[in-house]
């Protein structure tokens, strides 16, 4: 059962069109079918088809991760790298990278070992690294955690973008709501974030920007809500990007992919030390398409 707490994004819209734009790979079938059995309720009561949601709405949907994420047995996991240590996988949309149906669930019968070194959004597509042994996992985390893996990512957003700028802000995560909220001032329980980027291509006739996003600090929602909050939301983000933008563009997921990891290492990486000054990425720069 999943419990979801129905943003502005939500407020007005029936209940068949919310989940499928919370999950692009629901089948519409599926919802109809767990509204005929009574399996959705909202603020605690059944519901049907044609009730519409409004802001701050409990939706309890009685039907299971594999059919929300429309997750088949046999899904093809991309390896984009493996050695002894390590293997780096190109997660599709959908799929949680821990939990029950993740990424991780998938691929751990697999392998001996298995375990993701961090992870991506749900809705966010492209590179996780997964480390193949213990002594791998605890050398990767202190990589992360001293910044000396530097993580690309890809996003296509709606707006103007600088050729480059160096975002800072606050972000403060509310846990029982989902979301983020940033600030451009410190606050208490916020916490400081750091996020720059590039600009790869502008369409001014569509006025869309396609960025490659350096994360400097991997906080929940960062990039998604920073860019948001710096007027270039994602498009295809339901939470902090625009329906109307996401319904005009026809994207229902975010465009946001994991696109590169560079292992930038100034310290003992001790049986990892080969991967110094290498950087793993996809061989295309995805959502192009979306600017033609």
């Amino acid at each position: 059962m999943r419990t979801l707490k129905v943003d502005y994004n939500g407020d007005g819209k029936k209940i068949s069109t919310y989940l499928t734009n919370m999950f692009p790979n629901l089948n519409i079938n599926a919802v109809y079918k767990a509204l005929r059995k009574k399996d959705i309720k909202v603020n605690g009561k059944r519901t049907s088809s044609n009730d519409v949601l409004n802001y701050n709405d409990t939706l309890d949907v009685y039907i299971t991760d594999n059919i929300l994420n429309g997750i088949k047995e046999n899904i093809d996991i991309p390896i984009i790298y493996e050695d002894d240590n390590i293997v780096v996988f190109n997660k599709p949309v959908g799929i949680e990278v821990t939990g029950t149906n993740s990424l991780t669930s998938i691929m751990k019968d697999k392998y001996v070992f298995l375990e993701p070194c961090h992870r991506i959004d749900r809705n966010t597509i492209g590179l996780v690294l997964y480390a193949k042994n213990q002594e791998s996992l605890s050398i990767l985390f202190d990589k992360f955690k001293n910044s000396e893996i530097e993580k690309h990512y890809i996003a296509c957003c709606y707006g103007h973008a600088k050729q480059f700028d160096n975002l800072t802000a606050y972000l403060f995560k509310d846990s029982k709501k989902s979301i983020v909220y940033i600030s451009n001032e410190p606050k208490k329980h916020y916490s400081k974030i750091h996020t720059s980027y590039k600009l790869i291509e502008y369409n001014k006739e569509k006025n869309l920007s396609l960025l490659d996003v350096t994360l400097h600090t991997g906080r929940t929602h960062q990039i998604r809500a920073h860019l948001a909050y710096s007027s270039l939301p994602i498009i295809g983000d339901g939470k902090y990007g625009s329906y109307e933008l996401n319904k005009k563009y026809k994207a229902s997921s975010q465009l946001l992919c994991s696109y590169s990891l560079g292992f930038n290492f100034n310290s003992d990486s001790g049986i990892l030390d080969y991967l110094s000054g290498t950087t793993i990425s996809l061989k295309k720069v995805p959502f192009k398409e979306y600017l033609k």
